[in-house]
């Protein structure tokens, strides 16, 4: 083992990561800053854990490797809570693997922080996927994903038909007043515990993902969007407060559980008549019910939105191997495997090709509505490398919220906390 790695070794056992790589088999050889082209391509996933990704990963590495002679991928693969901690101390030991994966709103944090290089992929290759499955920092592109989420309103039209409410379209989706008036009918009278479940034991990514949507459409952000400078009027507006005011009432008025779970499985367990879901879920959804629906978010009057921006794919920044990172990131995304991708996890495939080889995300899949709503209401997280103070931020200020606490000074706070980080980081580079 060289000293890049023993460094990175160190650092995983102070940060509790040392048995991590043991989950993926072989040792990766290092690729730090001083190493050679030698054709061994290292590469790092969060997917410890994961089977249903994981085995499609192996089989697009063993048939990349079969492929040709110039190349070779080893992987090594860590839970993902431990993931983003990990690359960290990879990162300050000079060692990062060749290629990695990356959460779609980290990829401007890490490309300001110097983990990654600009992806080397065509504009061709890149155009061919759905917008929100690029990873952008400053108009250069650094990531890509093979697929995409969206969050969508889960429901049962038997439900809604005994309860006299309409099934919303994207031509007419359901208006704010309209959305709160279905959710008051639905906890008063549906025989349901809770009318939604929003999942708040969730203390994690899920915050920012699924609720920011709701504040957007409302008119707020999490931050300014013209020069990223701050949050300042955005996340504390008036259009912020009266979101912060209408999430907070859905547990006061009891029509949400705050002891909900992270794994929002009430709709699926009979104890929500609807649910705040991602398509992830989708599947099991239909499994239970057969007359479940996925309807489109809300329009609170800014029009509606949904999350975007999954994992995604980038090359290191100290990779000597970029001509090899470059083929087999091409080899990952051709349709087949998006569409294997998909079909075992319930996500939406990155390319319309893919789409129409799967079975629910083609023209006529059951799921086919859930891409629409991607491509057409998909906002992604800021663009910014401030983005994990954000994330962390809104997390805190709105489990404050939920719990009670006064919406417009806490989100006084949260702004606060945001511009004195953008402030003391000299703006992140806009």
């Amino acid at each position: 083992m060289n000293r890049p790695n023993l460094q990175r070794r160190r650092l995983l056992q102070m940060l509790g990561l040392a048995g991590a790589s043991a989950l993926a088999g072989p040792a990766l050889t290092a690729c730090s800053s001083g190493a050679e082209a030698d054709g061994r391509l290292g590469l790092w996933t969060h997917n410890a854990g994961n089977p249903l990704e994981m085995e499609v990963i192996d089989a697009i590495i063993a048939d990349f490797n079969k492929s040709q002679e110039d190349y070779s991928v080893r992987t090594e693969s860590f839970p993902q809570d431990a993931y983003n901690d990990a690359v960290n101390a990879g990162a300050l030991a000079g060692d990062l693997p060749d290629v990695l994966d990356v959460d779609g709103p980290n990829t401007p944090n890490w490309a300001w922080s110097g983990h990654l290089q600009e992806l080397p992929l065509d504009s061709k290759s890149i155009n061919r996927l759905l917008p929100s499955c690029v990873g952008r920092f400053q108009d250069k592109v650094y990531s890509f994903g093979l697929y995409e989420a969206a969050v969508c309103l889960f429901a049962r039209e038997s439900v809604l038909e005994r309860h006299r409410i309409r099934v919303p379209s994207m031509d007419d989706p359901w208006s704010g007043e309209e959305f709160d008036e279905i959710l008051e009918k639905l906890g008063r009278d549906s025989g349901y515990e809770f009318a939604i479940d929003l999942g708040v034991g969730d203390k994690g990514e899920w915050f920012p993902y699924a609720f920011s949507p709701f504040l957007q459409s409302h008119g707020g952000d999490l931050i300014d969007r013209e020069g990223y400078a701050g949050a300042e009027g955005v996340l504390n507006g008036t259009e912020a407060v009266a979101f912060g005011r209408w999430f907070q009432s859905l547990f006061a008025r009891g029509l949400s559980n705050l002891e909900s779970t992270g794994e929002r499985e009430e709709f699926v367990q009979g104890a929500s008549a609807l649910a705040w879901n991602g398509n992830w879920a989708a599947v099991e959804a239909m499994e239970t019910y057969d007359d479940v629906l996925f309807l489109p978010p809300p329009d609170f009057g800014r029009g509606p939105v949904t999350g975007g921006g999954s994992w995604q794919w980038a090359v290191s920044a100290t990779s000597p191997e970029t001509d090899g990172a470059k083929a087999y990131l091409e080899t990952s995304l051709r349709p087949e495997y998006l569409a294997e991708l998909s079909d075992r996890t319930g996500l939406i495939p990155a390319t319309d090709e893919a789409a129409e080889m799967t079975e629910n995300y083609g023209s006529d899949g059951r799921l086919r509505d859930i891409m629409e709503y991607s491509r057409s209401y998909a906002r992604l997280r800021p663009e910014t490398p401030a983005y994990p103070v954000i994330s962390s931020v809104f997390l805190s200020a709105i489990d404050d919220v939920v719990h009670g606490g006064d919406v417009a000074e806490t989100l006084d706070e949260a702004v606060g906390e945001i511009d004195n980080d953008i402030d003391s980081n000299g703006g992140y580079g806009f």
